[in-house]
This record gives structure tokens, C-alpha cells and sequence, in this order.
């Protein structure tokens, strides 16, 4: 029995179909820069900056914050923290003042090494304060010192 040359050329794009379409899917796993992102957020009154991992490859990535100044670094916050994809978050404590620069480096391997791009902007307002209690503007009134008599009732006693 012979193939034909039409069963052969079916055969041919039907094969380049499927590597193809395996190519995507491979890539669809891949872990890329835009698998991260980063947010600051208050964690009550405190300023914190939260990095998530979205990769679905579960890739562990090293994930490095840095306080930006005039486009350098300023200093480094905290110290470097190990995620490992599937919507992970790793947090980084900084008190962090209202629209200050970050930029949030991200290793993985071989496959990434590269910041988050944009740098990080924080918000234009920063974390809440705890404000102090009020003090009563009165004194609160104190037992007096002598008992009361008991309230008469309309029913007598036996």
C-alpha cells in the first residue's frame, strides 16, 4: 500500500499543527518578568511592599527590593526573599513615605533577571497614624460614700 502525496501533505500540516500549538503551551509555562508584580499597601499602620508571583511554572525566583533616590538606589529593603510562583506574595516590611520610587529586581534562574517595569510608585498618602485615645474633658463620677436608701415600693412588705 502507498501514500499518496495528499495523505502525506495532510500528514505534514497536521504535524506542524501540533508542534506548533506544543511550542505555545511550553511557552504558556514559561516563567517571564510579567509573571511579577508589586504593590504597597498599609498592613495596618505600617507600610509594606508585597510582590506576587504568578508564574505557573512554579519557578523559584528571587525577589530583591530597592528604595530608589534620583534614579540610584538608595538603599535595599529588607533582605532578599525566595518565591516560588502559583500566586505566591512574599512581603517586604518598609515604612514607606507617600509616592516614593522602588524598584523590585526578580532572579529566577536562567530564565529571568530583570526589575519589574515600571519601578514601583507608592501612594500619594501615606500609611494611618494611629491617633491617640480622647481624654474625657469631665471627670466620671464617683461612688458616693454613704449607701442610698432603698426606692419604696407600692406593694408592702409582710
Amino acid at each position: 500500500m502507498s501514500i499518496s502525496r495528499r495523505s502525506v501533505r495532510i500528514l505534514g500540516v497536521a504535524s506542524a499543527s501540533a508542534a506548533l500549538a506544543l511550542g505555545f503551551a511550553g511557552n504558556a509555562l514559561a516563567c517571564t518578568i510579567g509573571d511579577f508584580s508589586a504593590e504597597a499597601t498599609c498592613d495596618g499602620t505600617n507600610g509594606v511592599i508585597t510582590v506576587t508571583d504568578k508564574d505557573a511554572s512554579a519557578t523559584e525566583a528571587t525577589i530583591t527590593v530597592f528604595l530608589e533616590n534620583n534614579g540610584s538606589d538608595a538603599k535595599q529593603v529588607g533582605e532578599a526573599q525566595t518565591v516560588k510562583g502559583k500566586g505566591e506574595t512574599v512581603t517586604f516590611s518598609e515604612d514607606w513615605q507617600p509616592n516614593a520610587t522602588y524598584r523590585v529586581h526578580v532572579k529566577a534562574g536562567n530564565k529571568v533577571d530583570e526589575d519589574i517595569s515600571p519601578n514601583l510608585t507608592t501612594p500619594s498618602k501615606a500609611c494611618a497614624t494611629e491617633s491617640p485615645t480622647p481624654t474625657p474633658t469631665e471627670a466620671s463620677p464617683t461612688p458616693s460614700e454613704t449607701p442610698s436608701a432603698p426606692a419604696e415600693s407600692d406593694t408592702p412588705t409582710p
